[in-house]
């Protein structure tokens, strides 16, 4: 950043029409400068301040050949080119408020009439062998001429950049002062050859560009490498519980085998296979005609399922003989299917399914009617 010196340059308060936008009041900037100005705009260094909404803009400028080609060489990598009294027009001060920049090169009276735009600045360069006497005299002669100052602020140091910046403002300081810049309004103050000045701050974004995406490769390059780690340690994890696994498995069948052979002692410690007692149940609604030829019951497969085979001679009461065993209370399920045919005999299986827990009658016990 170069801030230049105040002396070097001219500046006038130029009306702007109202509502006018930011391309629109930059046209009638320079319509305004280059009926004002002596020289071409071309042989200018040259910026402006303005707010929208504000119904005049602060320009200045300087004649180019002012400055030497070492001091326009230091200007090519600054990020902006200002006189010295622009670091105070990000301020916002009261109505009628005059700041005064003491410098030991010049003293500059910046003053705010209505609104964010300045409406005069005056420069005066003090003698060098000037006393302190004479500095305070020159100060005195630029409020007078300014005039109707209610409130006038006076900066001794020069305001510097805050190093704490970012890209959307610059914010220069100076002890309990503190004046804020937008980049759209550094953006048309900077006071570089407008060509040049375009061209730079595209090569800029070209840069910025590409730094963000240098970046961005960086970044998914480390996310990257973080997860190939994290998926080389999530396969040794896996191959580590792969391995307890193996191991533990001889284990775990065993306890589970001791576990289902405990389950079928206790069963068979505490439950008891009763086909007697189911016998009975289903004996009771049996038919005249329907004869019982095999019983069996298996604990393999179930405590509570009996077995029938029969004939009859009369394959209707099979159906119907079903449906009354349905009917117990203690049945859950029954199924008769036919299993064949042996000249006027039927044969068939019956398969009865007990409740569990159902209160079958005891041996000798005459089994109640549904």
């Amino acid at each position: 950043m170069a801030l230049l010196p105040d002396a070097a340059f001219f500046t006038r308060a130029v009306p702007v029409a109202a509502g006018a936008t930011a391309l629109e009041a930059a046209s009638q900037v320079e319509l305004a400068l280059e009926a004002a100005a002596p020289f071409p705009l071309s042989q200018l260094y040259y910026g402006w301040f303005w707010a929208p909404g504000s119904p005049h803009a602060l320009v200045f400028a300087a004649y180019r050949r002012r400055f030497t080609t070492d001091q326009t060489s230091t200007w090519q990598g600054a990020e902006v080119v200002l006189p010295g009294f622009a670091a105070l027009l990000g301020l916002t001060p009261e109505p009628a408020t005059t700041v005064v920049l003491a410098s030991p090169e010049s003293i500059t009276a910046v003053h705010w009439g209505h609104g964010p735009v300045p409406t005069h600045v005056l420069t005066r360069v003090p003698d060098p062998e000037a006393t302190e006497e004479d500095r305070a005299r020159l100060r005195d002669e630029l409020l007078r001429e300014i005039g109707g100052s209610h409130r006038v602020i006076e900066i001794a140091a020069p305001l510097a950049p805050d190093p704490a910046h970012n890209d959307r403002e610059i914010v220069f300081r100076s002890g309990e002062v503190v004046s804020r810049l937008p980049a759209a309004a550094l953006a048309v103050a900077d006071v570089r050859d407008k060509a040049e000045l375009a061209a730079f701050r595209s090569a800029r974004r070209r840069d910025v560009v590409l730094w963000r995406v240098t970046v961005g490769l960086a970044a998914s390059l480390v996310v990257f490498g973080l997860g190939e780690f994290a998926l080389v340690g999530g396969r040794m994890w896996q191959r580590v519980r792969e391995r307890q696994f193996v191991a533990q498995k001889p284990l775990v069948e065993k306890i589970e085998s001791i576990h289902s052979l405990t389950a079928k002692i206790e069963e068979m410690a505490t439950k008891r296979l009763r086909p007697v007692e189911m016998l009975l149940q289903v004996s009771e609604p049996q038919p005249g005609e329907v004869w019982f030829t095999g019983v069996r019951a298996d604990v393999g497969r179930g405590l509570n399922t009996l077995y029938v085979e029969g004939r009859t001679s009369n394959a209707a009461l099979i159906n119907s003989y079903e449906s009354t065993l349905r009917k117990l209370p203690t049945i859950e399920r029954v199924e008769a299917p036919i299993t064949g045919l042996q000249g006027d005999q039927t044969r068939f299986t019956l398969t009865a399914v007990f409740k569990a827990g159902a209160q079958l009658p005891a041996v000798g016990e005459t089994p109640k009617a549904p």
